[in-house]
C-alpha cells in the first residue's frame, strides 16, 4: 500500500526590512547645527570678500570699482565681523559648548530660525547695499540682531548651567551679548548716519565680539586637540591666561572708542607675551606631526604677532610716530581669525560628517595659502612702496583660498554622515 503522499510546506524567502526613507537634503542640513551656520559662513566667506576684492582691484587703476551708499572699508568690517565669522561661531557653539556643559547635543531643528533669520536679515542688507536705501539696511539689520538674539537665548542655559563651569562658555557668551550691542550701534548708524555710532559698532565686533571668543575657543581646544594627537603631551591651560587676553581685548576696545587706543599698550604687549607664552607650553612645535592640529598651533601664533605690533604702534603714536597703518589689526583678522576658522572648521566639518581627522594635501596647502595671504596684507602697510597691488594680491588670494574650501566642504553638509551616524 502505497504511503500518502505527504505535503511539505514551502518556506517562502523573508523579505528583507524596508530600508529608511532617504532623507532630503533640507533634512540633512539641518541634522545638527554646525551644517546650516557652517554652510553658510563658507558661502558668506566669498559672498562678503568678492565685493571687497573688487574694490582692491579697482584701486590698483586696473578697472572701476564697486558704488558703495556707505565707506566701503566699514562694509568690509561689518561684513566680516558680524556676517561671516559670526555663523561658523554660532556653529562650534551650539556643537561643542553642551559638550563643555555636559548636555545633550543641541539638535539641528534647534537653529532653524536663528539661522533664517541671519541669512534673510544678511540678504535683506546686500538688497540695500545696491538700492542704497537706509530704511532696507536698517531693517536687514534688524533680521540680523533677531536672529542673533535667538541664537543667544538658546545657549543661555548652555552657558550658565548651574554647578557647571563658565569661564569658556560665559565669557564666549557674554562676548556674543556685546556683539548684539554692536549690531545695536550698526542699525543705528543706518538710520541716521552718525558716524561715531559706525565706529562704536566695528570696535566691538574686533575687540568684544571676535577676539574674546577665539581665544576662549582656544585656550579651550588646543591643548585638548594637543593631547588627544600628541603623545605625552601634557596640557596647560591656566585660567589665568584667558583672563589676561579677554581683559586686554575689553581694555583695547574701551579705549579704541574713546579715542585712546595708544594708551592701550600695557594691555596689548601684556597680552602679546601671554599668547607667545601659551604658543610655547602648547609645544607648537611638536604640532607639526599632525597637519591638522599644526593648522590651530599656527593660527594661534598669530594672536601673538597682533597683539605685538599693537602695542608697537601704541607706543610710535605716543612718539609722535604714525606707522604700520592696519597691519595689527590684519595680524589679528586674516592672521588669527580667517586661519583659526579655516583650521577649526575644517576639524569640526571632518569629525561630524564621520570622516577621518586628516588634512589632506589641498587642505593643508590652503592653510598655508591663507597665512601667505595674511603676511602679504601685514606687509602691504610695512612696506614703504606698492601698497595697492600688494592688497589687491591679499584679496584675490583670500577668494583662491576660500573658493576650493567651499567646493571641498559644502557637499559635506549637504550629505549624511559617512559612517552612518546620526548628525
Amino acid at each position: 500500500m502505497e504511503k500518502p503522499i505527504q505535503l511539505q510546506s514551502i518556506r517562502r524567502p523573508t523579505a528583507p526590512p524596508p530600508a529608511d526613507p532617504p532623507l532630503s537634503r533640507l533634512a540633512i542640513l539641518f541634522a545638527a547645527p554646525h551644517r546650516p551656520m557652517f554652510l553658510a559662513g563658507v558661502v558668506q566667506m566669498i559672498l562678503a570678500f568678492a565685493p571687497w576684492a573688487w574694490e582692491l582691484l579697482a584701486r590698483t587703476g586696473l578697472t572701476s570699482g564697486p558704488v558703495w551708499p556707505w565707506p566701503p572699508a566699514w562694509v568690509h568690517g561689518l561684513w566680516a565681523a558680524y556676517g561671516t565669522f559670526p555663523f561658523f561661531i554660532f556653529g562650534f557653539l551650539m556643537t561643542a559648548m553642551p559638550r563643555w556643559q555636559g548636555l545633550p547635543d543641541t539638535p539641528g531643528s534647534a537653529a532653524r530660525r536663528p539661522w533664517l533669520l541671519l541669512c534673510g536679515g544678511w540678504l535683506i542688507f546686500d538688497a540695500g547695499l545696491l538700492v542704497a536705501l537706509p530704511a532696507v539696511l536698517a531693517t536687514g539689520l534688524a533680521l540680523v540682531l533677531t536672529g542673533w538674539a535667538l541664537a543667544a537665548r538658546l545657549l543661555f542655559p548652555v552657558a550658565f548651567k548651574p554647578g557647571a563651569p563658565r569661564l569658556h562658555p560665559g565669557t564666549a557668551w557674554c562676548a556674543l551679548g556685546a556683539g548684539g550691542l554692536g549690531l545695536v550701534a550698526w542699525i543705528v548708524f543706518a538710520v541716521d548716519g552718525a558716524p561715531l555710532a559706525a565706529r562704536i559698532g566695528l570696535t566691538i565686533g574686533v575687540w568684544w565680539l571676535l577676539a574674546p571668543i577665539f581665544m576662549v575657543v582656544s585656550h579651550r581646544m588646543i591643548p585638548f586637540f594637543s593631547s588627544s594627537a600628541l603623545p605625552r603631551y601634557e596640557v596647560v591651560r591656566p585660567d589665568w591666561t584667558l583672563r589676561v587676553l579677554v581683559g586686554a581685548s575689553f581694555a583695547h576696545g574701551a579705549l579704541a572708542m574713546v579715542d585712546a587706543g595708544a594708551w592701550a599698550w600695557p594691555a596689548d604687549l601684556l597680552a602679546a607675551g601671554t599668547a607667545f607664552w601659551l604658543s610655547w607650553r602648547w609645544q607648537l612645535r611638536r604640532s607639526f606631526e599632525v597637519r591638522l592640529l599644526a593648522m590651530l598651533h599656527l593660527g594661534f601664533l598669530w594672536l601673538g604677532v597682533a597683539w605685538l605690533l599693537s602695542g608697537v604702534q601704541s607706543l610710535l603714536h605716543l612718539a609722535g610716530i604714525e606707522a604700520l597703518g592696519l597691519a595689527p589689526l590684519h595680524a589679528l583678522a586674516v592672521g588669527y581669525f580667517a586661519t583659526m576658522t579655516l583650521a577649526m572648521a575644517s576639524r569640526v566639518t571632518l569629525g561630524h560628517s564621520g570622516r577621518p581627522l586628516v588634512a589632506d594635501r589641498l587642505t593643508w596647502l590652503l592653510a598655508l595659502g591663507l597665512h601667505a595671504v595674511a603676511t602679504v596684507r601685514v606687509l602691504a602697510d610695512l612696506l614703504p612702496v606698492g601698497q595697492p597691488v600688494l592688497l589687491a594680491i591679499a584679496g584675490l588670494g583670500w577668494l583662491a583660498v576660500f573658493i576650493p574650501w567651499a567646493v571641498r566642504l559644502v557637499p559635506l553638509y549637504l550629505t549624511r554622515r559617512a559612517d552612518g551616524k546620526p548628525g
